[in-house]
């Protein structure tokens, strides 16, 4: 189990009212992830009273995560976002569909909006290779390719790199 007391950074998610579902469906999204623990807070807070706020420790591919079910607050924005490095396309096709069928809003560039309104970044791993190689002409090709997509498509961008 991660524990988030020994991790140094951890990830808190504020939700209206539904952090358990929340983690409950990124886990079953993410290989090697878990539900550590459920709880509800025994002590009244500006949220509510004894048990009506309830945190969730999870682990998704071995980063640990607090969630927190606590009334309105700030919504979730695109100045915060998860990005996953997907290692093939088969990956990446699963993250962004299971997110998508499940509410999802696709947004541009890799980026999609869970049923919940947490940003995640859905992005081939090659990607960062194309951008930061040395050879401007092909990282710019590839910089414009990505700029035409909403979910990656790595063979386009390969293609584009190396200037198909």
């Amino acid at each position: 189990m991660t524990d988030p007391g020994t991790q140094t950074i951890v990830p808190f998610l504020w939700f209206v009212s539904e952090a358990e579902e929340a983690a409950r469906f990124y886990v079953s999204v993410f290989p090697d992830s878990r539900i550590d623990s459920v709880s509800s807070l025994a002590a009244d807070s500006p949220s509510g009273p004894p048990g009506s706020v309830v945190v969730v420790n999870f682990t998704l591919r071995g980063q640990a995560f607090m969630a927190m079910s606590a009334g309105e607050h700030h919504p979730f924005n695109d100045a915060i976002s998860f990005m996953v490095n997907c290692g093939s396309q088969d990956e990446l096709d699963r993250y962004w569909n299971a997110i998508l069928e499940n509410g999802g809003k696709p947004q541009a560039c890799g980026w999609i909006n869970d049923r919940y309104g947490v940003r995640w970044q859905i992005v081939p791993t090659a990607l960062g290779e194309m951008m930061s190689d040395p050879d401007r002409e092909k990282a710019k090709r590839v910089a414009e390719e990505m700029m035409s997509q909403v979910k990656f498509d790595i063979a386009r961008l390969e293609a584009a790199f190396n200037g198909g």
